[in-house]
């Protein structure tokens, strides 16, 4: 099901799930593509603007052995949100390398 076909309310209870299943690693993914702001919309407020990315994000980490397969990663899900520009964007190796190190971080501490 796609994000177009769900309710309003369908959306925010899969955000809280995700946000349980991932805790802090949720917030530091949707704060990185925020604090890049590949697309834009930063205007200052709107801090959660990328939590939709940052949910079909991380369970695509689980199959990543590299920082090149984030970015590969972030890149399909940028097209998919966005639009190829935005997916083509030249930050989106440093966006990668950051959720990698966070994603590492957290695997070795959990492991």
């Amino acid at each position: 099901m796609t994000a177009g076909n769900r309710t309003r309310k369908e959306i925010l209870e899969a955000r809280r799930r995700a946000k349980r299943e991932y805790g802090a690693l949720f917030d530091a993914v949707a704060e990185i593509l925020f604090r890049h702001d590949p697309t834009g919309l930063d205007f200052g407020f709107n801090a959660d603007e990328y939590e939709p990315e940052a949910e079909t994000i991380l369970p695509r980490l689980r199959d990543c052995r590299s920082a090149d397969d984030v970015e590969r990663i972030v890149r399909e899900e940028l097209r998919r949100w966005f639009d190829e520009e935005t997916a083509a964007g030249p930050r989106i190796g440093e966006i990668a390398g950051e959720i990698w190190g966070i994603y590492e971080t957290r695997r070795k501490n959990d492991g």
